[in-house]
């Protein structure tokens, strides 16, 4: 008997003497009597308290018990980091006798889905190893446990409840009872050496938003899965893992907010019947690169971006249509106006500058990307609207160019320059480049089909990927001059010039002030009310200066002209509302602000969950509100009982929503997705919403008067 314990105790040195005891007995028939607890009983669950010894043996110290689980079906309990959402058991032992210590601990846990969330739990029945320490060694005690259980499954129960075993002095070991608990201590995650594994590299990606890992193991892998937890409040999604010969590769997105590293990180690598635990892991300064056959990857990669860079020229070009680039049209319809007299080879130059403009702004926005994503920062389409001083430069330019148009002044240059672009040879070719680099900025805040594939697929790759979409968008929103350019007598075609040009005009400038207008609300709710006052003041004195009414200033009319334009970039500093305290955040109380984690609880109660990423800036979401959303049907789809209509304001910057958009393989905005008891994981929809879009969307996400509301 001697020389067969000590064999145990070998073979389970990771878990201890307690449970080397039950690591080699026979298959489990279920515990008797004498090993285990009065169970607790519930519709959904059946809990009870075993251990191996039938009783205490004389100077024994420790014990192997377990507390056992059985779960119905479609029912789930979680582990130690149970995921995005949920609760780890916790369990106390008030009330127990002769009991020194209890070390609780986890079996290897699998991955389940619910509502879109990655979860780390269990299913069917599930038994937590417990390696008790005993007060008197061979003295009688009792194990009374207090237990806080959370089962979920389309909806979530809390379960409290007690188990209690009293254990007298005896001898034996209950065969079943112990080899339930040897199976479960088997599964319990041990340090990397007993399986020939070592941990190579882990770090963080630049942004923070993705954990990279590798793992070398020897004899390879099969079907390995990886469980990170890095503190209370980090919660990952579903790891990329690849593996190549003994490596294994993983990224894991990261859900919550960007992590800093200082968060303790810790690993379990699960494969068939290895679970392997890495604590204490630091984090090395560079993410280890994925293995890959560089031939094939190669290949592919180059198909890859031929197929997304056709798509962002597609893309691109739908920009010109889009309702938020009217003032772009029109700038364009104005120079081709101008460029009709020239000759053809003008006109040709002329307007392959400003496709120039469009490429230079597109690659310059290429290099911001670059750039902000090399140091960590949050990047996506139309972000530099969130800037307040973007903004106030972009109205400070549309004050003068609509100023202008409407004849309050005009912009003299120098004499010799102007006598230079008089001539055909050079006329205005830095005012078409910045007309095509002026209609490209005013693009950026609209998103479009086709858009949101592209912007994804390079802010989610490498650097040659970002300059080639961007270049391929560029391209694409500079078609239209590239085709008067390579036609120029389609200029022809336009009216001729007459008194009808000077209330052209007139209406161009009212087009343009109609866009600053509108970048006057985005103001508002980037930096508050005052700022936007203070902007809009400071630029009428502007306005006003550069006015036949301000010549009277004579010599101090550029100094004071200079003035007012950087008095408008000194913003108000003050504390601004954030994105949740925000008025446009609750327009209407039927509408609850952005919580990520409210949706599956939503939706375990049958409710239908209708997110929609806005901001003041993307003038696509305000036509989608207008044209879609206010409106019946869908207004009143979204204001039933059984929906839930979430808001989130991306006016300002968020990592939160950022990090959110970024599951979804999404970097800019609109972005609608319906989420419901039909569909959990959410229904994404396209950039452009119809109410037959939204409404089959309520409808497959479990929405079931849904026909009833559209008759």
């Amino acid at each position: 008997m001697s020389r067969i314990l000590k064999d145990l105790t070998r073979r389970a040195r990771g878990v201890g003497y307690a449970l080397a005891l039950a690591s080699g007995l026979v298959a489990f028939a279920g515990p008797s009597p004498a090993a285990q607890s009065e169970p607790h009983v519930s519709p959904i669950s059946t809990a009870r308290l075993v251990t191996a010894e039938n009783g205490i043996a004389p100077d024994a110290r420790y014990l192997s018990a377990g507390i056992a689980v059985t779960l119905e079906d479609a029912w789930k309990t979680y582990w130690r980091s149970p995921g995005e959402v949920g609760l780890p058991p916790e369990v106390t032992w008030e009330g127990s006798e002769n009991i020194a210590e209890v070390e609780f601990l986890f079996p290897a846990p699998t991955r389940f889905r619910a509502f879109g969330i990655e979860n780390f739990g269990y299913a069917d029945e599930v038994t937590f190893p417990l390696k008790v320490t005993l007060a008197d060694p061979g003295a009688p005690a009792q194990l009374s446990a207090q237990v806080n259980l959370l089962v979920c499954a389309d909806i979530c129960v809390p379960e409290t409840f007690e188990l209690s075993l009293p254990l007298a002095p005896g001898e034996g070991v209950d065969l079943d009872a112990a080899s339930l608990i040897a199976d479960a201590a088997s599964q319990v995650p041990e340090a990397p050496e007993r399986f020939g594994a070592s941990l190579t590299s882990a770090a963080l990606t630049d942004d923070g938003t993705a954990l990279v890992l590798s793992v070398a193991r020897a004899g390879g892998w099969t079907d390995p899965d990886v469980f990170p937890e890095m503190g209370e409040f980090t919660a990952f999604g579903v790891p990329d893992i690849r593996v190549e010969g003994d490596a294994l590769w993983a990224q894991l997105p990261i859900l919550s907010e960007p992590v800093t590293g200082e968060e303790p990180l810790r690993l379990t690598l699960t494969d068939g019947a290895v679970a392997i635990d890495l604590q204490d892991v630091a984090l090395d300064a560079t993410a280890p690169a994925p293995p890959y056959d560089a031939t094939q990857a190669a290949g592919s990669a180059v198909t890859e971006l031929l197929w997304i860079a056709l798509v962002a020229v597609l893309g691109g070009l739908i920009l010109n249509v889009m309702p938020c680039v009217l003032p772009v049209l029109s700038i364009k319809f104005a120079s081709a106006l101008k460029a009709k007299d020239h000759s053809p080879a003008r006109v040709r130059v002329g307007f392959l500058m400003s496709a120039a403009g469009v490429l230079a702004f597109m690659w310059a926005l290429a290099a911001g990307t670059l750039a902000a994503r090399g140091m960590g920062v949050s990047v996506g389409w139309g972000l530099q609207f969130q800037n307040p001083y973007f903004l106030v430069a972009l109205l400070a330019i549309l004050a003068v160019f609509a100023a202008n148009l409407a004849g309050l002044f005009e912009i003299a240059l120098p004499q010799g320059l102007m006598t230079r672009m008089a001539s055909d040879k050079g006329s205005g070719y830095l005012g078409d480049f910045a007309t095509g680099a002026f209609a490209a900025v005013l693009a950026t805040p609209c998103s479009a089909p086709f858009l949101g594939t592209a912007i994804a697929f390079a802010m989610a790759g490498r650097p040659i990927d970002i300059v080639v979409i961007f270049t391929a968008l560029g391209l694409g929103l500079a078609l239209p001059y590239l085709l008067i350019a390579a036609a120029p007598g389609l200029i022809r075609y336009l009216p001729k010039p007459g008194a009808w040009m000077v209330t052209l005009k007139f209406v161009l400038a009212a087009l343009l002030l109609l866009t600053a207008a509108w970048l006057l609300f985005v103001l508002i709710g980037v930096a508050g009310p005052s700022a936007a006052l203070w902007t809009a003041g400071t630029l009428a004195i502007l306005v006003l200066i550069l006015s036949p009414l301000g010549a009277r200033l004579s010599r101090a009319r550029t100094p004071v002209a200079a003035a007012a334009l950087i008095a408008a970039f000194l913003l108000p500093v003050g504390p601004t509302p954030t994105s949740a305290e925000s008025g446009d955040a609750l327009t209407a109380s039927d509408w609850v602000v952005f919580d990520r984690s409210e949706i599956p609880r939503r939706v375990a109660a049958g409710e239908v969950v209708f997110v929609d990423v806005t901001a003041d800036w993307c003038l696509t979401c305000k036509a989608n509100k207008a044209l879609v959303l206010d409106r019946d049907p869908v207004a009143s789809l979204l204001k039933s009982d059984s929906v839930t209509p979430m808001r989130a304001d991306w006016t300002r910057p968020s990592d939160v929503i950022a990090a959110y958009l970024k599951s979804f393989g999404r970097f800019g905005i609109p972005f609608n997705v319906v989420y419901g008891p039909a569909a959990p994981e959410g229904i994404p929809l396209p950039e452009i919403l119809s109410a037959e879009t939204v409404s089959e969307a309520l409808r497959e996400a479990g929405l079931r008067q849904i026909a009833l509301a559209t008759q």
